[in-house]
């Protein structure tokens, strides 16, 4: 499949029907889940491979990563709500993913170890560290690490992970945010965010 037909499929995805501000609620972008996903693709980390999309939402990079031929796709979230949807997105796009209700802010493990973790975990603008967990748990629970994060993160991520994991590579892109809470005061804000690989430092190289 190549990225534009991937794009395409991926825009059919339904995304949440009532954002929660707490939890940073925000759509991935079709374009941008694409991009992310087909490049981890190009670097042999998706296709045969068991995936986890981290904070999944309504399911957008785990059905992506069974459109590109996941072992097996997962999603863990902590909202049922947003899970119902995304497993009806995997219904309309007839692909096979498992979603699980799972809050990785605490300390409990996740149920499996994965080869790949695909995550656009929450920035921290509304819980301060709030991507912590999810750093946390992806290293804990996964081998390579393609992660959405805030344009000038790098020297954070780096600083956090020291020891742990290496940062492998960065890549520009946009993540538009459309109006959906009281505080937002344009219908589209284009934020430039990174997309950031990393490779857990006992996992293969």
């Amino acid at each position: 499949m190549k990225l534009r037909q991937l794009e395409i499929r991926l825009e059919t995805v339904a995304g949440f029907s009532s954002p929660a501000a707490n939890l940073e609620q925000y759509s991935t972008s079709a374009p941008l889940a694409a991009r992310l996903l087909f490049h981890a693709a190009l670097n042999g980390d998706i296709t045969s491979k068991k995936t986890c999309d981290l904070g999944c939402g309504t399911g957008i990079l785990a059905i992506g990563s069974a459109l590109l031929g996941a072992e097996h796709a997962t999603g863990i979230d902590i909202d049922e709500k947003a899970l119902k949807i995304a497993r009806q997105n995997a219904e309309k796009l007839s692909v096979t993913a498992g979603f699980l209700q799972a809050d990785i802010t605490s300390s409990t493990k996740l149920p499996d170890h994965y080869d790949t973790i695909v995550m656009n975990p929450p920035f921290g603008a509304q819980v301060l560290h709030a991507d912590r967990a999810f750093i946390d748990c992806a290293l804990d629970a996964g081998d390579e690490i393609y992660m959405i994060a805030n344009t000038g993160s790098i020297p954070f991520v780096r600083s956090y992970v020291k020891g742990r994991a290496n940062v492998q590579e960065t890549i520009e892109a946009v993540l538009p945010i459309r109006h959906c809470f009281h505080f937002h005061r344009k219908e589209v804000q284009n934020i430039r965010v990174e997309i950031i690989h990393m490779n857990r430092c006992n996992s293969p190289q």
